[in-house]
């Protein structure tokens, strides 16, 4: 079962206490590698195995195996094996939320800097 958690279910105490400091830093660091990106958005079609992801993303099996091990590690996506293939999926949907979240934001600015490069 996927616990979804959004800011406005639960209040974030002022000020941030140095332990929850830590957990949200390793999230985002946990995102801050395009390939994890780029893995994560093939993986909301469904679970990949490692050659399908790496074909799907033009890069090498080991690359993929690097990052799908760090999400694995990170709590991002789980893990099943089929005789001798192993298939990954999401198993942390917040994650997407947050990639969403940012997506949202970035529309938000370029409709903002292109309002103001129009009154140039």
């Amino acid at each position: 079962m996927v616990v979804e958690l959004y800011a406005w279910d639960m209040a974030l105490p002022t000020p941030l206490p140095p332990e929850l400091v830590e957990l949200i830093t390793a999230r985002f660091k946990l995102l801050s590698e395009p390939t994890r990106i780029r893995i994560l958005d093939q993986l909301r079609e469904g679970e990949h195995s490692v050659g399908g992801l790496a074909e799907a993303l033009d890069t090498s099996q080991q690359n993929v195996s690097k990052h799908l091990q760090a999400l694995y590690a990170g709590g991002a996506v789980n893990r099943r094996k089929e005789g001798n293939t192993v298939y990954y999926g999401i198993s942390d949907e917040s994650l997407m939320a947050m990639c969403e979240a940012v997506c949202d934001g970035v529309e938000q600015r370029i409709s903002e800097l292109s309002q103001i490069v129009a009154r140039v």
